[in-house]
């Protein structure tokens, strides 16, 4: 026992405060760091480093606030914060560019969707099995809830992805009959999934075995802790978004001296955007907590798109804008693929580090052929 007038109790008081207040002062930093940006006239280069590290910094501040709210409510409702909020932030944030672009930014939500799929089923999932498996050789989750999850994901995507390109004559546009179709059929899946997921089959979400996670056996935060840190989530997200928004003017010129395909700023936007829920699920991974990495994975996949299509769908309608939703023969092979690989993964219930590989090579594959179509 540490005598409180002793140098080292002091010490150890000192080492605490300093890490509770990063919690609130990154936040607060970045918010900062975006006004600035917001308000000068040009990204010089000092202001530009400023917005990257603002970016990583927001990022593990978001996710550590997410993580103190997820042990505070329990799962599942805790991933479904952290999916919530990035995904009606991302929405807002494409929302603006598609205002601001016009016809140019007529593909933009099918490319974000696009890519936030690959993203997440391949790239976020990929690492998450793969430093799982790393660690603890075998992990498990239930099949139930997840099986529910990517069903409603791959009838989601062919719905808004698949099927546009196959009107002939269209460009892969719907009518907007059909606009308003897929909207609310998106939306009504996704109301769906939340309730099964929240109400009638929670347990179905629930992690297997919690013997070996650590945050399982800690004291959960107070009410107060908690509500704090939805505020400062909300913060944290907000400054992701803006910075993210901030740098993709940078990211698009790189882009265009690369002589590279304009998807791949969206691309870029959307790796920014969910790199929270990613550092989140693999550090859940990494704890032996595949059930709530997978939570979050598949919970914000179709928050992408259950949330997303409605609000694209009603500003393309109110205000005349074009909607391009059909994706590529190539794009779609790709799609294909990744559900296929899905279905084998979440089929078993238990995971290994090759099938996390498997996952990273096709996400490896989406990457190479955005940038050498």
């Amino acid at each position: 026992m540490l005598r409180r007038d002793s140098l080292l109790f002091k010490t150890f008081c000192l080492l605490r405060g300093i890490m509770a207040a990063w919690t609130w002062a990154i936040p607060v930093a970045t918010m900062v760091v975006l006004a600035l940006a917001g308000v000068a006239s040009a990204m010089g280069a000092v202001l530009g480093t400023l917005c990257a590290l603002g970016l990583g910094a927001a990022v593990v501040a978001a996710v550590h606030h997410a993580e103190v709210i997820a042990h505070r409510v329990g799962e599942p409702f805790g991933t479904l914060v952290l999916a919530l909020a990035v995904t009606v932030i991302e929405a807002s944030l494409l929302l603006s560019m598609m205002l601001a672009g016009g016809e140019e930014m007529a593909v933009l939500p099918r490319d974000t969707i696009y890519a936030a799929v690959m993203i997440i089923c391949n790239g976020v999932v990929g690492i998450c099995l793969l430093v799982g498996g790393l660690a603890h050789r075998e992990q498990s989750f239930r099949i139930e809830g997840n099986a529910a999850g990517m069903a409603a994901l791959i009838a989601m995507s062919a719905l808004i992805l698949v099927l546009p390109a196959f009107k002939s004559g269209n460009g892969g546009s719907y009518t907007l009959p059909q606009l308003w179709f897929v909207a609310c059929a998106s939306a009504a899946l996704w109301a769906i999934f939340i309730f099964i997921q929240t109400v009638s089959h929670r347990d179905y979400f629930l992690p297997t075995n919690t013997a070996a996670d650590e945050q399982a056996h800690e004291a959960p935060p107070s009410a107060r802790e908690a509500w704090t840190s939805f505020a400062l989530l909300l913060v944290s997200l907000v400054a992701v978004v803006g910075l993210a928004k901030v740098l993709s003017p940078s990211i698009e010129r790189a882009v265009e001296a690369a002589n590279a395909p304009r998807a791949v700023v969206g691309i870029a936007i959307a790796l920014l955007v969910l790199m929270p829920e990613a550092l989140a699920a693999t550090r859940a991974a990494r704890a032996n907590r595949l059930q709530t990495s997978l939570n979050l994975a598949i919970g914000s996949a179709l928050a992408c798109i259950g949330l997303t299509v409605p609000v694209v769908v009603v500003a393309a309608v109110a205000f005349d804008l074009p909607l391009v939703l059909g994706l590529d023969p190539i794009e779609m092979a790709l799609l294909m693929v990744t559900f296929i690989v899905s279905a084998i993964t979440l089929g078993s219930g238990r995971t290994h580090m090759m099938q996390g590989a498997v996952h990273l090579v096709i996400f490896a594959a989406f990457l190479f052929l955005a940038i050498e179509p």
